[in-house]
């Protein structure tokens, strides 16, 4: 139940500031609706669901505010993990790291008509796990994989990686690879904060042209 609300949801079949009503979603689903409020509590601490007393749950809105809280959380948190990640990992991490940067690379990522594929999507996210995995520190892994789930709900709104026609991915990528399989923690920490700002600025860029009136 947990998996299909999220996938809904960062797949924008349930969109931003969606009410979540329990009874309908429990008869959807042909579930009892303690699972539907466990998968709801679930979504909620991730923070792709709003959780709201005495008026229930939606899907979390969409704010600039928000987002540049969440990139600024993501800059510092993802960089310490992959500091954390270069400076304890094993050669067992680093041939995950390799193994996930060349499925990656090996996965299309657009459809013919543009859309972002739902295959290349995993394999980003695969790949950035792997990167972190080596911090070995599992409250920092959750915290950083939470995040990556918030930031997720906003390629609802732009879908950013079609909107920077100047950005390099496959070389950000690349760059972030170089930096772990060199040891160097302060270039990795340096990498995967352009790669998060990058994203952001597109997105920030998108949500601005749409508050305009």
């Amino acid at each position: 139940m947990h998996a299909t609300l999220k996938t809904e949801i960062l797949g924008g079949v349930l969109l931003p500031g969606t009410r979540l009503r329990v009874v309908e979603l429990a008869e959807r689903f042909s579930v009892s609706q303690t699972v539907v409020r466990e998968a709801l509590t679930r979504l909620a601490e991730q923070r792709i669901v709003e959780a709201t007393p005495q008026q229930g749950y939606r899907v979390a809105p969409l704010t600039l505010a928000d987002l540049n809280a969440l990139t600024e959380t993501r800059v510092h948190i993802e960089g310490l993990a992959l500091r954390l990640a270069v400076i304890r990992g094993d050669v067992s991490w680093e041939t995950e790291v390799v193994a996930a940067h060349h499925q990656l690379t090996r996965t299309a990522a657009l459809t013919e008509d543009g859309a972002i594929r739902t295959a290349w999507l995993d394999a980003h996210e695969a790949f950035h796990a792997s990167l972190f995995a080596g911090c070995a520190n599992h409250r920092l892994l959750h915290v950083a994989s939470s995040l990556r789930d918030a930031f997720a709900l906003y390629r609802i709104w732009s879908k950013p990686l079609g909107n920077d026609n100047n950005r390099d991915l496959s070389s950000e990528h690349r760059g972030l690879l170089d930096a772990v399989l060199a040891r160097d923690p302060d270039l990795a920490a340096e990498r995967i904060a352009h790669h998060i700002q990058r994203t952001s600025a597109v997105l920030v860029a998108v949500a601005e042209r749409e508050e305009e009136p």
